[in-house]
């Protein structure tokens, strides 16, 4: 129902996105179940920020998934064993371990975003052209308003410049994969 004052504006805007975001949540998920090989949501989270951070370690990946450090390893225990990730030592300090995606790894986000991509495709096709547009910047606004409001370290940034990843000098390495998880969800 339109607000006074605004036309066309929903009464309770937030109600409006947590509609759509769990629309996208089903929009996402179609069609992900016959992927292979199957993981779970947090596995995935997990592959998404190795991506944003290529070499990350499992601390600075722990911190982004905002879990303990017995969870990560088991996580990553389970991703190496399906052959999507490969723990390595850091060659400067042999007490950390680096993480990085196989081909295999890059292979599966890559096919879920284009699963992902046919289903946001389909709806966006039954939209008039200006509809689009409008959704187009209402996102970039929403993300432009959302910068700078999530837990300390994270930026809602989701630059996919690999210059700027996890090992380069200047780059943001966890806050990327960050962003790139909140992107990718």
């Amino acid at each position: 129902m339109p607000s006074p004052g605004r036309p066309g504006a929903h009464e309770d805007p937030a109600a409006a996105l947590g509609a759509a975001a769990e629309l996208l949540a089903v929009l996402h998920a179609h069609g992900q179940d016959g992927a292979v090989p199957a993981v779970s949501p947090s596995q995935m989270r997990a592959l998404i920020a190795v991506e944003g951070a290529e070499g990350i370690n499992l601390r600075a990946l722990g911190a982004v998934l905002g879990s303990r450090p017995p969870s990560v390893t088991r996580l990553c225990d389970r991703l190496e064993a399906l052959g999507l990730l490969t723990r390595s030592p850091h060659p400067s300090s042999r007490r950390e371990v680096e993480l990085r995606l196989t081909p295999r790894g890059r292979a599966l986000l890559e096919e879920r975003r284009a699963i992902r991509a046919r289903a946001f495709s389909a709806v966006l096709a039954r939209m008039a052209p200006e509809a689009v547009d409008v959704l187009v910047t209402g996102l970039a606004a929403f993300r432009e308003a959302a910068d700078g409001l999530l837990p300390a370290g994270r930026s809602a940034d989701t630059s996919d410049d690999p210059a700027e990843g996890a090992g380069s000098p200047g780059g943001a390495g966890p806050v990327r994969a960050a962003a790139r998880i909140a992107d990718s969800a």
